[in-house]
């Protein structure tokens, strides 16, 4: 699937005229062509527009399906285009998740959205660094929306997930083989573990299945290459 960056800046100017209205065009131009320049790095091989783009639009499948409010829907994808925003492959755990969130943060506020959008925009990117999130969490439809579209990849169709794997891999091409395939096999175990991976009764419904056969034929190949 090929990705329109501009296509990308559209959708980002509509939420923008939204997220803060008195801002104005140029200044929501500039943050959306700052926001671009972050996906499109050039050692980035998963974490790209292309993930950004397949986040929105299980995004929009959860709005219509949860259903989520048109303020919940515009939350989360602001944390959609920020989660990732700064991603360093050699960066330590939870690094690139915090430094985007502080991001969010900064950027957001000079915008001038209001302290509650910046609020949740930061606890939404924070959560993506251990997809876990507690019970007292700020709103809850947002938090489990980005929360599923987030880890929607895992549910993909298997030309998508094979893709996927190459391109994780190639985005960790420093890590060797031997830490990469545990690493991997790690994360990919607490996921398979979880009782359920999806939040919301829509993505439990409807991506669970297709995510627990691509999670275990994975750690299947991950095994066998030991």
């Amino acid at each position: 699937m090929r990705t329109d960056p501009e296509l990308l800046l559209d959708r980002w100017l509509l939420d923008a005229a939204e997220l803060a209205p008195h801002a104005g065009r140029d200044r929501w131009l500039g943050e959306g062509s700052r926001l671009l320049a972050g996906w499109t790095e050039a050692h980035r091989r998963y974490h790209t527009v292309q993930h950004l783009e397949e986040m929105l639009a299980a995004l929009d499948e959860l709005e219509g399906a949860v259903p989520l409010s048109p303020e919940e829907a515009l939350l989360a994808r602001t944390v959609a285009w920020y989660h990732d925003l700064a991603h360093d492959p050699r960066a330590a755990a939870g690094s690139n998740e915090h430094r985007s969130a502080t991001l969010a943060r900064d950027h957001l506020h000079h915008l001038g959205a209001d302290d509650v959008v910046v609020d949740v925009v930061e606890e939404g990117v924070l959560m993506t660094a251990t997809h876990e999130v507690a019970p007292d969490a700020g709103p809850l439809a947002v938090l489990d929306a980005v929360h599923d579209a987030d880890l929607w990849i895992l549910s993909a169709p298997p030309e998508r997930y094979a893709a996927y794997r190459r391109q994780v891999r190639e985005e960790y091409a420093h890590v060797p083989d031997d830490s990469f395939r545990s690493g991997r096999s790690a994360v990919l175990r607490a996921f398979a573990g979880r009782d359920r991976l999806y939040r919301t009764t829509h993505g439990h419904r409807r991506w669970t299945e297709r995510a627990r056969r691509n999670l275990a034929g994975e750690l299947a190949d991950l095994t066998d290459g030991q």
